[in-house]
């Protein structure tokens, strides 16, 4: 009998139990596996995922488990645990009890799932996928970060509010860290094909790329015990769907950058295309003296960051 297909989501917390779900609904592979180290959370969950397919009706079975072996031949994991950010931390805060928690996963996936492309969504983010791509030693292509996708999603979001148009019609692009240095670029950002600097003028726009810069924190300052759940999890669903489906999708992602934008050998986000492969190519754009300024900042925060890393003997 053939293993069925499966995707890992690990981290049973808000993100991972959504972006369960949404596998789960959109039917992206035949076994859904939750895994936390918490004992009973990902089982709970699971039985309650699988009741609710009743009254869905989608055919993925959804299962909870505490063992790296129920994992074994996942076809995708997403990488969601970790510590969240609480008021006034910055995603940085964050890198030395999620750096250990990428590295005890990347052993597991290493071992069981060795032909796996993993989505990191573990913050902060561009670090964590450069430890996790360390750490597995796999191609840099199946290793893929989820940041654009939702920093793209919140910068789309104020401009469709602002302009009180529907939000489907917002094309948004961010590139860079995923952190207080990302690039929002508007010139690069449409409404139905209407580029955004026709429709709002430089401050209006930069009053929103600064809210969407600050975006996760506002989220964190509102809910106060947390931080936001149900955008990452579209997020990272939407990379899943358009990896197994290979949709040739192009989305702003955390990729491994070997030369294009005028950077080596580190984790960014750019523009990329995403199909059966991982990262299939990534597009750069070309980009004016202030968005090529921004870059050069935003890669130099996530080089601190990784360098951090190897301070504390992780990479």
């Amino acid at each position: 009998m053939s293993q069925p297909s499966r995707i890992t989501v690990v981290g049973a917390g808000h993100v991972g139990m959504i972006t369960a779900q949404k596998c789960a609904e959109k039917e992206l592979a035949e076994e859904i596996v939750l895994i936390d180290v918490l004992e009973g959370r990902p089982q709970g969950i699971a039985l309650d995922l699988d009741q609710s397919a009743a009254v869905e009706g989608w055919g993925s079975r959804v299962v909870g488990t505490n063992d790296p072996a129920a994992t074994a031949g996942s076809e995708l994991v997403i990488m969601t645990a970790g510590k969240p950010r609480g008021p006034g931390m910055s995603r940085s805060d964050l890198l030395a009890v999620n750096g250990k928690i990428i590295a005890d996963v990347a052993r597991y996936v290493r071992e069981r799932s060795p032909d796996a492309t993993v989505i990191v969504v573990t913050n902060p983010l561009d670090p964590m996928t450069a430890l996790m791509r360390a750490k597995l030693g796999f191609p840099a292509r199946r290793v893929i970060g989820m940041a654009g996708v939702l920093d793209a999603a919140r910068f789309s979001w104020f401009l469709a509010e602002k302009l009180a148009v529907g939000v489907a019609d917002v094309d948004a692009m961010v590139l860079g860290a995923h952190g207080d240095s990302m690039v929002p670029l508007p010139r690069a950002t449409t409404v139905n094909g209407v580029p955004v600097p026709e429709l709002l003028d430089r401050p209006a726009l930069e009053k929103l790329a600064d809210r969407t810069k600050n975006g996760g924190a506002e989220i964190v300052n509102l809910l106060k015990t947390g931080s936001a759940f149900f955008a990452p999890a579209s997020g990272s669903a939407l990379m899943a769907k358009a990896i197994l489906r290979d949709e040739k999708r192009l989305l702003p992602c955390t990729c491994f950058v070997n030369g294009e934008f005028g950077f080596e050998g580190v984790y960014v986000g750019v523009p990329a295309v995403l199909g059966r492969n991982g990262v299939e190519r990534i597009v750069e754009l070309s980009l004016d003296t202030e968005a090529r300024i921004a870059m050069q900042k935003t890669v130099g925060a996530i080089q601190k960051d990784v360098d951090a890393l190897r301070q504390l003997g992780l990479m």
